[in-house]
């Protein structure tokens, strides 16, 4: 009988989807990121999580190809950011302003207008759960109702990456889990999902890999649960406070 010895087979790295390298951005004399590196694997959920002010909105802003950065790179699969980098990014602001007097059927339907093969909108309108008020006048949504119809709005070009700045800011705890509910089918689904936020239990929650930024600095990078459990604490708020000397916010304290 002949042993045939198999090669042994390695785990399989993910693919890296964006890679930042040195990533600075000043304004005048005001360093707002100093200095980032680290990489996004295609189909994870990355996170960047601080206070107001730690950097998180103008390094996302440098990952969409809205802001060139001071310094340093961000590169695409490993090479320079492709000249169409828009149609393949989805982006839902913290602030959009829709456009007055539609409803969400007619903001869908004028963003399909833009793209020639967008995603069918019975799809948006069912992944998002927009029925209830699809012909409602877009200034009397409640905020939930808003954020859906913003971040369908996003997805209308079927994009290859989504950026969610701070998604859930200023929602009801209701609203806030329904939100996480849609970002967790769009993790299903194997989208890219590149998402900022203060909020512990949401980063916890929906972020495979997490960078804790303070200052415009990365302070840690992993998943969630590994830098809780090599920090030796109960939670992110605590590894947190003990790195900086400063509180997050606690998904709980807002449900009060």
């Amino acid at each position: 009988m002949v042993t045939v010895l198999l090669p042994k087979i390695g785990p399989v790295m993910p693919e890296v989807i964006l890679s930042v390298t040195g990533l600075e951005k000043s304004y005048d004399k005001v360093i707002a990121v100093a200095g980032l590196d680290f990489d996004i694997a295609k189909g994870e959920c990355f996170g960047l999580l601080g206070p107001n002010g730690a950097g998180k909105s103008t390094t996302l802003a440098m990952l969409e190809g809205m802001e060139d950065p001071t310094r340093g790179t961000v590169q695409y699969y490993g090479g320079p950011l492709p000249s169409d980098y828009q149609t393949r990014v989805g982006i839902q602001f913290q602030a959009t302003a829709l456009q007055d007097f539609l409803t969400p059927f007619d903001n869908l339907k004028l963003f399909s207008s833009f793209y020639d093969d967008p995603i069918p909108m019975d799809h948006l309108i069912d992944q998002f759960r927009l029925q209830e008020f699809l012909h409602r006048d877009s200034r009397r949504l409640s905020g939930g109702q808003r954020q859906r119809l913003l971040l369908a709005l996003a997805l209308v070009h079927n994009p290859e990456i989504v950026f969610l700045d701070e998604p859930t800011t200023g929602l009801d705890p209701r609203s806030r889990r329904d939100l996480w509910d849609v970002v967790s089918a769009l993790k299903a689904d194997g989208r890219t999902l590149i998402l900022t936020t203060h909020y512990m239990e949401e980063a916890e929650i929906l972020c495979d890999e997490l960078v804790i930024l303070s200052h415009g600095k990365a302070l840690l990078q992993g998943p969630p649960k590994q830098l809780i459990a090599d920090a030796g604490v109960s939670d992110l708020d605590t590894l947190f406070l003990s790195l900086t000397g400063e509180t997050l916010v606690k998904t709980q304290e807002v449900m009060k």
